[in-house]
């Protein structure tokens, strides 16, 4: 084998690393410069897939949020619970598809015989972090009906909810009591409640809870020409000492259960997670545990 010349070794990368370079020249300005603009496409096409609020890792998708943690292992104890949760059946889709130009439907309950009921949080005053270890623990599926006015400076709080698998829904931007309202008026309050909502979590809400849960016909075209696929009122409620129910004196499968981001200064000195034990309690003793609302409607 022919010795290589001396220095022969060090010119020829060298040559080759400047033919590659001149080769480069002409299609751009020059090699320095060349890979500023593949920086720079790749960073805007990372940020055009980013969850704007918080952003997670370059390149994740913003449509949906993270399937939940598996459950840590005896949380139910920490959280004052005898039993773990059941696990929720297989999810299924129950409401058909909204037709376009018609407008949403109106539900207090899914029709399902599944013994499942579905646990919804409004407004959004409350950010107990205290809450997000408990969802994490118990790979709890929640909805949260976020009204701007309420929530808005805690997109945070909100968003480490939504990476557990926490749902985001829109309840309007400023609370009002809707029924007589103008078109224009519930439009801009459902409408506006959906752009902040997709520029901050990177999806806009299929579900509208009416503040109070009061509508009319105008809050019906309004939510629908927003995009909202149907109107969540319920069925039973979280009080501070046990669930209340709009029929009869037990839940009901499919019943949408309505609860609060409330403090212990409205509760009276009960944290949201004490009362969310107790509402978990009695759900588990009238034989059903909680599933996910979006997998059904």
């Amino acid at each position: 084998m022919t010795a290589p010349r001396a220095g022969g070794g060090h010119r020829r990368p060298a040559a080759r690393a400047a033919i590659a370079c001149a080769l480069a020249a002409a299609l751009l300005t020059g090699c320095a410069q060349s890979v500023d603009p593949i920086e720079r496409m790749g960073r805007k096409a990372a940020q055009k897939v980013r969850r704007p609020d918080p952003p997670p890792a370059a390149g994740a998708p913003a449509a949906a949020p993270a399937a939940a943690p598996a459950p840590v292992a005896d949380a139910h104890r920490r959280w004052g619970l005898a039993a773990p949760l059941a696990p929720a059946p297989r999810p299924h889709r129950v409401l058909a598809a909204r037709a376009p130009g018609a407008v949403p439907p109106v539900i207090d309950h899914v029709r399902t015989r599944d013994k499942v009921v579905f646990l919804t949080f409004d407004d959004g005053t409350e950010r107990d972090p205290r809450f997000v270890d408990m969802v994490r623990d118990l790979r709890l599926p929640i909805s949260m009906f976020l009204a701007d006015g309420a929530a808005g400076t805690g997109h945070d709080h909100f968003g480490r909810l939504r990476r557990l698998g926490a749902q985001v829904e829109n309840h309007t931007l400023t609370h009002p009591f809707l029924p007589g309202r103008g078109y224009v008026d519930q439009h801009a309050e459902i409408c506006g409640q959906q752009a902040r909502l997709k520029s901050r979590f990177g999806a806009a809400p299929r579900l509208f809870r009416p503040p109070y849960g009061d509508y009319d016909a105008v809050t019906l075209r309004a939510a629908g020409a927003c995009g909202i696929d149907a109107i969540v009122l319920w069925r039973a409620s979280m009080r501070i000492d046990d669930l209340r129910y709009a029929d009869g004196d037990r839940l009901r499968p499919g019943d949408i259960v309505l609860a609060h981001f409330r403090g212990p200064a409205e509760l009276k000195g009960t944290s949201l997670t004490e009362m969310t034990s107790r509402m978990l309690r009695r759900i588990q003793a009238q034989g059903f545990t909680v599933a996910r609302l979006e997998d059904y409607v």
